[in-house]
Parts: structure tokens; C-alpha cells; sequence
């Protein structure tokens, strides 16, 4: 082999490798920067809902119109569990099969349990299209099913 075309494959390969290497970087920093936008907006979440939990005159506001403002609060609490739970499994912090453990957990909690009976839906809808947000979804209502909220004593 010449040296000039040893050369120009040498120079071939090098550029070939700087190109996927580039890429590979790419998508990366994209990957990255797409985490760094949902904890911002996961953050804004639960600023949002740290106020509305603890500042009755504020959660007035958006009360449903058949609640209590301070069952709404509590509710509101609940929710900002489950937010911290579903940016922890979109961030990767959430081993893979411990998502069940940890929603059985949430689930334990009598207001957890009521937050997802009266928002589960909602949040199911929101879910939609949403691969993980789906599985989230899904994981979620059936730790809520295993820990049924007691019935209330018959009168």
C-alpha cells in the first residue's frame, strides 16, 4: 500500500470515528438537557403544590366544588409524593422492578390511597402516549388496589 492511501484511510477512519463519537455526544448532551427540563418542571410542580398544601387561601381557589379545602390540602400533599416518585423513575433513580415496592409504600398511606381514588383517573388521561408515564400510571393503581381503603362501619 502507498503511503498516500495509507494515509487517506488513516485520515478516512479518524474522521469516520470523530463523526460517530460527535453523534454519540449528541445525543447525549440532548438526553441530558431533556432530563434537566422535566426536574425543572417537576420543581415548578412541587412549588406549586407545596403552597397549595399549606396555604388555605390559596387552595380555595382551585378546590373542587364538592371538597373540603382542608381534605383537598391533604390530597395535594399525597400528589406531592407521588410527583417526587414518578421524577425520580423519569430521571432513572428507581431501580429497575422496586417501582411496585415503592408505590406499595405510598399506598400504605390512607391519604395516598384517597388522592388516588378521587386522581387516578385524571392522572391516567394525563398519561396517555407517555410509555413510562403509562407504566407509572399503572403500577401505581394497582398498589392502590392492593391496600383497599377500609369501608366505613355500618351504622
Amino acid at each position: 500500500m502507498k503511503l498516500t492511501t495509507a494515509v487517506l484511510a488513516a485520515g478516512a477512519a479518524l474522521s469516520l470515528t470523530t463523526a460517530v463519537v460527535g453523534a454519540a455526544r449528541f445525543r447525549q448532551d440532548a438526553r441530558h438537557q431533556a432530563e434537566r427540563n422535566d426536574a425543572v418542571l417537576a420543581r415548578n410542580q412541587l412549588d406549586w403544590l407545596a403552597q397549595m398544601s399549606t396555604n388555605p387561601d390559596v387552595a380555595k381557589l382551585w378546590t373542587p366544588e364538592d371538597m373540603d379545602v382542608e381534605e383537598y390540602m391533604q390530597l395535594l400533599n399525597a400528589n406531592q409524593l407521588i410527583c417526587m416518585l414518578s421524577l425520580r423513575d423519569r430521571l432513572g433513580f428507581v431501580r429497575a422492578g422496586h417501582l411496585p415496592w415503592y408505590a406499595s409504600k405510598l399506598m400504605e398511606s390512607d391519604v395516598c390511597r384517597r388522592y388516588w381514588n378521587r386522581f387516578g383517573d385524571l392522572r391516567a388521561e394525563e398519561a396517555e402516549g407517555d410509555d413510562r408515564a403509562e407504566h407509572f400510571t399503572r403500577v401505581l393503581d394497582q398498589a392502590a388496589k392492593n391496600h383497599p381503603q377500609a369501608q366505613p362501619a355500618a351504622a
